[in-house]
């Protein structure tokens, strides 16, 4: 019986090429899109950046992305970023290219590190106070690097001494927040930091909501028509800080108090819409990047990319060639299931042996998609990391066929299962979450049986392997000598 051919590959090759037509372009985007540095401003959209983390590149990528669409939205207001003296120089060059001023300070020592459940991540996240020290501005809009601004919202520096919002409805949220500068409130929040005021996440987030427990009393922020500052504590509506996880719920932005400007995302790390796999799990991932598409665009990741699927095509090409040569030769196997000259025997492990075969397949199997996984760029475009993804997974899909002389189309099942389900997620059709997530669901459960017939298809190969070669390797023996007594 012939074996299925595998045209699998011509389409993984035809997904990467696309992909990467379709985002070269903006690989210019550094340099045609950076703002011209203001001097005159009265207020300021800020960030800040820190070393420390596991994530470090990706909070630079995402503080550059944010910065740059605000650019874009022409906002009035400087662009400034409040650095750590450990962040790398040339971070802070690509910060200066961009027009946004960069502030360096020291990091804040978090005293609050030994306390229990405390998240190494949160080391020097207490650096955001330095915001209260830009005294050369009216007002400050402190902002984290995970925010998307659908809109500007310049009218938030109209604001009073300090504004937020609240996601949770008893403790507001810190991913945004207006301020009045102030060096007296700095030097307040300094030794409140150093005295070791209880702080219950040990974070920013547990320390300005100590700092400012009456928030929840104040009254709701509306933007004066004459364009006046306010004075006092607001609260924000939650139209400034729009958990993204309110989409999911019906796929579209209904959020009727206040002006729909800027979604969150405080979700689990992982999940954060700048990595490549976040979509089209959460699908608001794609909005990020298609912000990052029209501003820093993706040169950095490209050319790692371009080599990567070069490799994976080679690799693929060579595998089906040796491939197509074993099946037309009578060549051996390339893993033999046992030694000797004549038919395995219990003492030669042919019980054992099959077993640990059938142990080493599936984890080769279940290799040839973790491997490209880690590979790929953490922040590449959702499409092009997806697509190198399924490319580079099919071709040590197809090495492990190889190898082990496993039937393709077992093998290739969860790859083909992995891409239904990537299009079932992707699809532009539902009219809310749940139906999403039911679909979602449906497709699990209906194509969970097919794993099941893949692992019962490679054991069922391995075994016939073994009960076929040993006979194999007799006839060929008993031939010889025959040939020889002739």
């Amino acid at each position: 019986m012939a074996e299925p051919k595998l045209t699998c590959s011509r389409v993984g090759l035809a997904f990467v090429l696309a992909t990467l037509v379709l985002l070269a372009g903006p690989q210019q985007a550094d340099a045609t899109h950076a703002p011209v540095v203001k001097s005159s401003a009265k207020n300021a959209y800020a960030t800040m950046l820190y070393m420390g983390t596991p994530r470090d590149y990706e909070f630079y990528v995402a503080a550059r992305v944010m910065l740059q669409s605000l650019a874009r939205l022409k906002v009035d207001a400087d662009l400034v970023v409040i650095a750590s003296s450990a962040v790398p120089i040339k971070w802070r060059r690509n910060f200066l290219k961009d027009g946004i001023r960069l502030v360096i300070v020291e990091d804040i020592q978090n005293p609050y590190r030994n306390q229990p459940d405390f998240d190494m991540r949160f080391m020097f996240t207490l650096n955001k106070i330095y915001a209260w020290t830009l005294t050369d501005y009216e007002r400050v809009v402190m902002l984290d690097v995970d925010n998307l601004f659908l809109q500007k919202a310049d009218e938030l520096f109209q604001c009073g001494e300090f504004c937020a919002a609240f996601i949770n409805p008893c403790i507001f949220h810190t991913g945004l927040f207006v301020l009045e500068p102030s060096n007296e409130t700095f030097n307040a929040m300094l030794s409140d930091i150093q005295s070791g005021r209880e702080n219950r996440d040990g974070a920013d987030q547990g320390f300005l909501t100590a700092h400012f427990s009456d928030l929840l009393d104040k009254p709701l922020f509306h933007p004066p028509t004459n364009g006046t500052k306010l004075k006092g504590i607001y609260r924000l509506p939650l139209g400034y800080q729009m958990d993204a996880s309110y989409y999911y719920l019906k796929l579209k932005w209904s959020v009727p108090c206040g002006p729909n400007s800027v979604v969150t995302f405080p979700s689990v790390p992982m999940l954060k819409p700048w990595y490549w796999w976040a979509y089209p799990v959460l699908p608001l991932g794609l909005s990020w990047h298609e912000q990052r598409r029209h501003t820093i665009g993706y040169g950095s990741e490209l050319p790692l990319m371009a080599a990567e699927a070069l490799f994976y095509i080679i690799t693929m090409i060579v595998a089906m060639i040796v491939r197509q040569r074993v099946l037309t030769t009578d060549r051996p196997p390339l893993i033999k299931s046992c030694l000797g000259r004549g038919p395995c025997s219990i003492e030669s492990g042919s019980i054992v042996q099959p077993f640990l075969l059938k142990v080493a397949a599936i984890f080769a199997i279940i290799a040839s998609f973790a491997i490209p996984f880690v590979l790929v760029p953490t922040t590449a475009h959702p499409l092009m990391g997806w697509a190198l993804w399924l490319l580079g997974s099919q071709s040590l899909l197809i090495v492990t066929i190889n190898i082990f002389q496993l039937p393709v189309l077992p093998v290739l099942t969860p790859w083909l299962g992995f891409f239904g389900v990537l299009l079932v997620m992707a699809a532009p059709i539902y009219s809310n979450g749940i139906i999403r997530a039911l679909a979602i669901f449906g497709y699990a459960f209906l194509a969970s049986p097919l794993l099941w017939w893949m692992l019962t298809q490679v054991s069922a190969s391995i075994d016939l392997a073994f009960a076929r070669e040993p006979l194999m390797a007799y006839a060929n023996m008993r031939k010889k000598e025959m040939i020889e007594e002739w």
